[in-house]
């Protein structure tokens, strides 16, 4: 498939039905030009996340790209980024796996389904993953394109959706974390704890209009107005739902790969299924806004 931006041609592979694609022939180590900004902007908003292989780019090269669509915020909340590039948020997983083993830690938000940030309220516009070290097997990534969800609801559930409030807490995951190191910050704003926050259960994305489900069992604690059997049995129903194959890509890393997704309208998982191989990824994040 080919993107057109006047003349601008990216040469496009879709990897699903609804959502992902690869996107080859554009080198990211150039300088890019606005009309293929525009293009890959486009690829973006249609294809919900996309990849291009083999790039291999260096945390300069890594932040430099990102700041074509947005500007780049801090790695994470809570947990710092590289030494030389704050902005840069790595996870060694091998590392992090000894961690929750010897501290009885949590895994973070990389141990269930996603989407990256939401117990803040203003969650990542997206995020750019570069693959640095990858395992001979396993280590793949899923993406549920949660537009698609919201869409293949019926009637009477969307009109129920549509009118409720989910409360997002990132104390499971990084409340310890946070203690330890005493203070987080996001988007220049620092802070000594997380706060839950409220986020719509179908939130409208800014530039396409298009509604998509926004809770996730990384970070969703309850929807606001419901009791608590009726909060759970609603989620775990949406949950089940938003990851029907239909609705899910599958990516198969390769060492240098660049992944870039739409965290508005994505969830994702990162598939611990590598035993003891190394695997390590960076991440740099785009600043979004609060979600309506």
């Amino acid at each position: 498939m080919t993107i057109t931006d006047t003349t601008v041609q990216l040469d496009v592979a879709p990897l699903s039905g609804t959502i992902g694609a690869e996107i080859f022939d554009v080198d990211l180590h150039q300088p890019l030009d606005p009309k293929t900004v525009a293009a890959i902007r486009q690829a973006l908003l249609d294809y919900k996340v996309i990849f291009f292989p083999g790039q291999h780019l260096d945390p300069a090269e890594h932040k430099q790209f990102a700041t074509h669509f947005g500007e780049i915020t801090n790695a994470h909340p809570v947990v710092p980024g590289l030494d030389d590039h704050r902005e840069v948020f790595e996870i060694d997983y091998t590392k992090a796996r000894h961690i929750v083993e010897s501290e009885r830690a949590d895994y973070g938000d990389h141990e269930k389904w996603h989407t990256d940030v939401t117990f803040m309220e203003t969650p990542p516009l997206g995020s750019i993953l570069n693959a640095i070290v990858i395992p001979a097997a396993g280590g793949d990534t899923l993406w549920a394109d949660t537009n698609a969800a919201y869409e293949g609801l019926s009637r009477p559930i969307r009109d129920l959706v549509d009118g409720l409030t989910a409360v997002h807490d990132g104390n499971p995951a990084f409340g310890r974390l946070l203690g330890r190191l005493g203070q987080g910050q996001w988007n220049g704003e620092r802070f000594t704890e997380l706060v839950p926050v409220e986020h719509p259960v179908v939130r409208t994305h800014p530039e396409t209009g298009r509604r998509s489900l926004f809770v996730n069992p990384g970070f969703t604690a309850r929807i606001k107005g419901l009791t608590g059997k009726e909060s759970e049995a609603l989620l775990i129903f949406l949950y089940g739902h938003m990851v029907t194959p239909e609705y899910v890509v599958r990516y198969r890393w390769e060492p240098g790969d660049l992944g870039f997704w739409d965290n508005r309208t994505t969830m994702h998982y990162a598939i611990d299924d590598y035993a003891d191989a190394h695997r390590v990824i960076q991440r740099v994040t785009i600043r979004g806004d609060k979600p309506f």
